[in-house]
């Protein structure tokens, strides 16, 4: 039986074990945590990410070895990849850690994005005020996500504020662009070079994290843009798994604003609403199976489940709870403890119309 490592053994990891059931799959993760979602599906190594040991058993133990977030150790996983095969490849990882990287990727591929510019000092931010205009926007080049890590500056009376705010280098200044809606698509490759991908998705955030997603977005004018750029991002990539490209709507251009080299919160109405969830199909792939069809079964919409879950919603009473019945909801409880900002589970719910 195959056995896949998984760098990280929170909600993402635990949902690539639920859908590794079907494929007869078994799993080992990485995880400094206590009782970490994913622990009922596999055994835990409870090591850093960037340790050295744990790596080692980690890769020891699997056959493959996959992550379910950015923020690992380059590096560390390059020296894996010597040993047992590391997907998505390290270097996709690498560009999408840095933001003016994966920037620089973007032009090169002929994949339009607001005009940027990178920041080492006071002095560059007040020249990349100039040249770019403002408001923008003022980012870490490195480790945000749900939106930490960066600042709108509206004006010129608070870009020294911004600067004390997100330190004064590795940073970088990107044009405000003011956008209808942010969609995102998401797609698969496998070892060989099958690619699918699956209807675009409309997504709504909220203090910069993700709240709700709609699918398929109303957007059939832009299908065609968004899969070349996707598939465009795939192949210069050598690309093996799942990756999900975030795009602005803008009228009737689109413009890349990151991607993610795993699967993808806006991708979770996909099991139940597609006909092959992004997490199997991210399985398919680093195992060079078949790809599974990615078309919907029905529409659906996801909601994010933030901070706290809802009364009605609690785990003891899911399965009787007559609303759900009766909207053929689908809850998915992580099992986290509370906490403000923190993503505790989600809702999908599938629907002819």
């Amino acid at each position: 039986m195959t056995k896949i490592g998984v760098i990280g053994a929170g909600q993402l990891g635990q949902m690539l074990a639920q859908a590794g059931r079907k494929l007869d799959l078994e799993f080992v993760f990485l995880d400094p945590s206590d009782n970490p979602p994913a622990a009922r599906y596999g055994e835990v190594l409870k090591y850093k990410f960037d340790s050295e040991e744990g790596l080692q058993q980690l890769s020891a133990a699997a056959d493959l070895i996959t992550y379910e977030f950015e923020n690992v150790p380059v590096s560390a996983l390059s020296t894996v990849a010597l040993e047992t095969p590391v997907y998505p490849p390290p270097e996709a990882l690498r560009l999408a850690q840095d933001r003016i990287e994966e920037k620089d990727l973007f032009e090169s591929l002929d994949i339009p994005a607001a005009e940027y510019r990178q920041v080492d000092s006071s002095a560059d931010l007040v020249r990349a005020s100039t040249e770019i205009g403002l408001p923008l926007v003022l980012k870490t080049r490195r480790l945000g996500y749900d939106g930490k890590g960066q600042r709108l500056v509206r004006n010129e009376s608070q870009l020294d504020d911004a600067i004390v705010e997100l330190g004064s280098t590795n940073l970088i200044a990107e044009q405000w662009v003011p956008f209808d809606r942010e969609i995102s698509v998401i797609g698969a490759r496998s070892a060989s070079g099958e690619i699918c991908i699956y209807p675009l998705t409309e997504n709504e955030h909220r203090d910069g994290i993700l709240h709700v997603s709609r699918a398929p977005a109303d957007a059939d004018n832009l299908v065609t843009t968004a899969e070349r750029y996707l598939r465009s991002l795939l192949d210069r990539l050598n690309y093996v798994g799942v990756l999900a490209l975030e795009l602005f709507v803008a009228g009737d251009r689109l413009l890349a604003n990151e991607f993610a080299p795993r699967v993808h919160n806006s991708g979770h109405w996909t099991i139940e609403g597609a006909q092959t969830s992004q997490f199997e199909n991210h399985l398919r792939a680093i195992l060079d199976m078949p790809l599974g069809d990615p078309s919907m079964q029905e529409f659906a919409g996801m909601l994010n489940l933030i901070g706290s879950m809802p009364d009605d919603f609690k785990e003891e009473r899911k399965t009787d709870h007559k609303a759900l019945s009766d909207i053929r909801a689908h809850l998915h409880d992580y099992g986290k403890s509370p906490r403000p900002g923190r993503k505790l589970g989600h809702i999908t719910v599938v629907a002819a119309s």
